[in-house]
C-alpha cells in the first residue's frame, strides 16, 4: 500500500466527520451503553461513547463504513476520551487499553474492507487522542492560580498507554486533536516519541489545535503561530485546527500556519457555530461552499468535519476537493 506521505503529495485527503453526532442518532439508552458485560456496573455509563466500541461494536463499524462510503480517506477511532484521566469520570480506568485496542481494530477492519474494494483509494485509520478533561498549564480554581489538576508526567503516562493500544490495534496514524492546552499536547507527543524510540517503530503523527473564540487563541492563550512554533520540534505529518469554530471562522488561522509551516495542513471545522440549543445547523452545501475558500487559496492537505458533521457533509467536501490540487508539500520521500 502506498504511504500516506506520498499520497499527500498527489491529492487532498478527506477525514471523516463527527462520531458523536452520528452516535446520537442511535438514541442509545443506559442499558445500551452497558451491554451485557457492564449491566451491573455501579456507576452511570450513558454518554461514555468510547465504551460503545466494546458494547455496541456494530454501530461503531457502521459509522466508519458510512464515512468511508461518503468519500473519506481517513477515519478516526472512537477513542476521543480514551485515557485513564478522562475515563476516571466513569471509574473505568482499567478498561482503557482494551477500549483503544478494540476501537482501532474495528476501524482498521472497515478500512481494509474498503481498500480491498478500491485498491486505488487506500483507506487509513487515525487513532484519535483527545485533550482529556484536565489542563496542565492552567488552574481550574480561580482562587488558587498556582494549582494544577494534572501534571505533565501524569498526562505522559496516560497518553503513552492510549497511544500504545492504538498502535497495537492497527492505527496507521496518531491524531493528537482538539488541543486547547499545548502542554497537554506536548505530553502526548513526548509519550509517542518514547514509544517510537523504545520500539523502533515509525508512525505518522497529526496534530490539531483548537482556536476557542474570536480572540484567535487557544484556551491556554496561544495564537495560531505560537501554537505552531511550540510543537514544531516534533517530527509530524500534519498540523492544523479542528472544533470550536466553523469553516469560515477558521480561515485566517489556517492562512497563518499554511504560510509558516512545511508540514501538511489539516482542518476539520464544525458545521458552523452552535445555535441556542447547542446544535449545528450548517448544511453540507453551506459548509462545502466555505471550504472552497481553503482550496482556492491552496491552504490545506487534509480536510474533514468536527461537531455536527455527518456523512452528507463529508460527501459534499469529498466531491469538492476532488477538483483541486493539494497545497505543495516539502515532505521528504
Amino acid at each position: 500500500m502506498k504511504k500516506i506521505e506520498d499520497i499527500l503529495k498527489e491529492k487532498i485527503l478527506v477525514l471523516d466527520g463527527a462520531m458523536g453526532t452520528m452516535l446520537q442518532r442511535y438514541k442509545f439508552t443506559e442499558a445500551d451503553f452497558r451491554g451485557e458485560r457492564f449491566k451491573d456496573w455501579p456507576h452511570s455509563l450513558q454518554g461514555n461513547n468510547d465504551l460503545l466500541s466494546l458494547t455496541q461494536p456494530k454501530a461503531i463499524a457502521e459509522v466508519h463504513r458510512k464515512y468511508f462510503a461518503a468519500g473519506a480517506d481517513i477515519v478516526e477511532t472512537n477513542t476521543f476520551s480514551g485515557t485513564t484521566i478522562a475515563m476516571a469520570d466513569y471509574h473505568m480506568q482499567e478498561f482503557v487499553y482494551e477500549l483503544n485496542y478494540e476501537s482501532a481494530k474495528i476501524a482498521k477492519r472497515v478500512a481494509d474492507e474498503f481498500t480491498k474494494k478500491e485498491p486505488n483509494k487506500p483507506r487509513f485509520v487515525a487513532g484519535s487522542i483527545g485533550p482529556t478533561n484536565k489542563t496542565a498549564s492552567m488552574s481550574p480554581d480561580v482562587n488558587d492560580p498556582g494549582y494544577r489538576a494534572v501534571s505533565f508526567d501524569e498526562l505522559r503516562v496516560a497518553y503513552k498507554q492510549q497511544a500504545q493500544a492504538l498502535i497495537d490495534g492497527g492505527a496507521d496514524i496518531l491524531l493528537v486533536e482538539t488541543i486547547f492546552d499545548t502542554l497537554n499536547a506536548k505530553a502526548a507527543l513526548f509519550a509517542i516519541e518514547e514509544i517510537k524510540a523504545e520500539q523502533q517503530v515509525e508512525i505518522p503523527i497529526m496534530v490539531s489545535g483548537t482556536i476557542t473564540d474570536a480572540s484567535g487563541r487557544t484556551l491556554s492563550g496561544q495564537t495560531a503561530e505560537a501554537f505552531l512554533i511550540s510543537i514544531s520540534h516534533i517530527p509530524i505529518l500534519s498540523v492544523g485546527f479542528n472544533c470550536a469554530l466553523g469553516a469560515k471562522q477558521l480561515t485566517p488561522h489556517l492562512e497563518v500556519i499554511s504560510a509558516k509551516s512545511d508540514h501538511a495542513i489539516s482542518a476539520h471545522p464544525n458545521a458552523g457555530l452552535p445555535n441556542a440549543f447547542g446544535e449545528y445547523d450548517e448544511t453540507p452545501d453551506q459548509m462545502a461552499a466555505q471550504i472552497k475558500e481553503y482550496l482556492e487559496k491552496g491552504l490545506i492537505n487534509i480536510v474533514g468535519g468536527c461537531c455536527g458533521t455527518t456523512p452528507a457533509h463529508i460527501k459534499a467536501i469529498a466531491d469538492l476537493v476532488s477538483e483541486y490540487k493539494p497545497r505543495p508539500l516539502l515532505i521528504p520521500a
